[in-house]
């Protein structure tokens, strides 16, 4: 499923109409989309008061086509316009000649009858303004938001349906008016736009569904912006054939650990083996190898040097250059932590090519990213190709800007970076995004409180590693990854809410995942 800016949406919407697709019948399919979706958010919408707020666009036009709808369907429809209509706009005539109350709020006069209507609406669909050029909001448009928000509020509130996105979001930025309102649910249509998933717009969506409007699939298959989807990674997963053996599925090395973050280690390779992987090593600080054995007992050690007690020393890289060229994957970074030995350690092992050529996929997180941020133009060093799996506030210290500016352009700066770095980027957090040098990106629409916790990063990354080492490309594997990580989180928080999720919660919740995907 491809995302677009206003201008793509606008485009493939012309190039529709040229295959003869009338804008009347996309209308219509909106407005249909909309109506089907509060008949189904509601246990039936007979007897049920819905207050459609119609802007002077097609935006307003869709809204009121689900006005129609719905009325036609048992419920009892409000109509407010804040902005004129055409003389000949057929769907207002159809709501008029059902007897559709209609308040006509933009003269001013009429706040008092949108008051009462507003204060009993079960649902409210927001149809001022879509994806058409971006101005402040004001006038009888600001007075009607708040009021939608000041009832958000109330312990009995309404559901708010967006129409194609919430009035005052930017369609191509995610930025957003002051009287931008929380929307529970948002009705894009054909293709989800790019500002959905930018914050902070993201967070006013609520749930969003992507509704067909007949617009062909096609039309769009130059964009290189796409939602992960779960037909997407179905087909991407690896295959288990039956004569297979562990080198069939791929050896993983994770480089991870220290004395104060000895559970990163342990996290990382159990999202390596819970997603397939035929063998994962640990490499970590000789002092650390019998606690983690302890608890990892499917696993393989190399002891490395040390500079102290739990922490890797530089004479570490002596030991690792012997066994890369055992391994299919390197996982490097997952708590080894900024002790001025294990930061020379990841400076040497980064910026020798001729160490890393031995394996075929090179991961890299946490203090492995935080070290490259201390090498000038680092990706000239780190001559090859590789995944980096940083948080906003890594990918800020890589880039030398805030976290704060990182969040704002999520989606830009992670194609950008991929492109000038020459590297796979996957910026964690919500909407997690990837990115290639090509500048191709995947965005996963998944937003769970449930993974904001320590530890579930590093599960993340060794998920990756696992899926890499099974063959599947550097794309593919930080893809399927962010998605099947994503939706183990949402297992889990079904089960036991959003707070007090732990990363080891997650490890039992991947095979699961994976076997429900086969099945499905």
């Amino acid at each position: 499923m491809k995302i677009v800016t206003a201008d793509q949406m606008q485009g493939i919407e012309n190039q529709a109409v040229a295959r003869g697709i009338s804008l009347e019948m996309l209308m219509e399919n909106a407005g249909r989309a909309v109506a089907t979706q509060v008949s189904q958010v509601l246990p039936s919408v007979i007897g049920k008061r819905v207050l459609v707020l119609v802007g002077p666009g097609n935006n307003g036009g869709d809204g009121l086509v689900a006005g129609r709808y719905l009325r036609d369907w048992g419920a009892k429809v409000d109509i407010c316009l804040c902005a004129p209509r055409a003389q000949n706009d057929k769907n207002l005539k159809s709501a008029i000649q059902r007897g559709i109350p209609i308040i006509h709020a933009y003269e001013g006069g009429n706040l008092a009858e949108f008051g009462v209507a507003i204060s009993s609406a079960d649902v409210i669909i927001d149809a001022l303004f879509g994806i058409g050029k971006i101005r402040p909001i004001e006038g009888i448009f600001k007075e009607v938001l708040q009021k939608v928000s000041l009832v958000k509020g109330r312990k009995s509130k309404p559901v708010l349906v967006a129409v194609d996105l919430p009035s005052g979001l930017n369609s191509d930025t995610g930025e957003v008016d002051p009287s931008c309102p929380y929307a529970d649910i948002t009705v894009t249509f054909g293709f989800p736009k790019v500002g959905l998933f930018n914050f902070p717009g993201a967070e006013k969506v609520g749930k969003l569904i992507i509704a067909d409007i007949g617009i062909p699939q096609d039309l769009a298959q130059d964009i290189n912006i796409e939602l992960i989807t779960e037909q997407w990674v179905r087909e991407a997963l690896p295959q288990r054939p039956l004569n297979a053996h562990k080198g069939s599925f791929g050896k993983v090395l994770v480089v991870a650990g220290s004395i104060n973050y000895i559970g990163a280690a342990y996290l990382a390779c159990m999202g390596a083996a819970r997603v397939g992987a035929g063998l994962v090593t640990l490499a970590t600080a000789s002092s650390l190898q019998p606690i983690l054995a302890s608890k990892l007992t499917e696993i393989t050690y190399i002891p490395l040097p040390e500079a102290k007690t739990g922490v890797l020393g530089s004479k570490a890289i002596s030991t690792l250059q012997l066994e890369l060229g055992n391994y299919d994957v390197l996982l490097l970074g997952c708590g080894l932590g900024q002790h001025p030995e294990t930061v020379e350690f990841i400076k040497s092992l980064l910026t020798d090519s001729s160490q890393l050529s031995a394996v075929s996929c090179l991961i890299l997180d946490a203090d492995a990213v935080n070290t490259l941020a201390q090498i000038p133009e680092w990706w000239r060093k780190l001559r090859r190709d590789a995944i980096l799996t940083p948080h906003p506030g890594e990918m800020a210290r890589l880039l030398g800007i805030s976290a704060k500016e990182v969040q704002e352009s999520r989606l830009s700066i992670t194609q950008r970076s991929a492109r000038e770095w020459g590297k796979t980027v996957v910026l964690k957090g919500a909407n997690t995004i990837v990115a290639v040098p090509s500048e191709a990106a995947k965005v996963n629409n998944a937003a769970n409180p449930a993974l904001a916790s320590a530890g579930t990063g590093d599960v993340l990354s060794g998920v990756i590693a696992g899926l890499a080492a099974q063959g599947l490309s550097l794309f593919h594997a930080a893809a399927c990854g962010v998605y099947l990580h994503s939706r183990a989180g949402e297992i889990v928080a079904e089960e036991l809410g959003d707070a007090g999720v732990i990363a080891t919660d997650l490890l039992p919740a991947l095979p699961r995942v994976i076997k429900a995907l086969k099945e499905s």
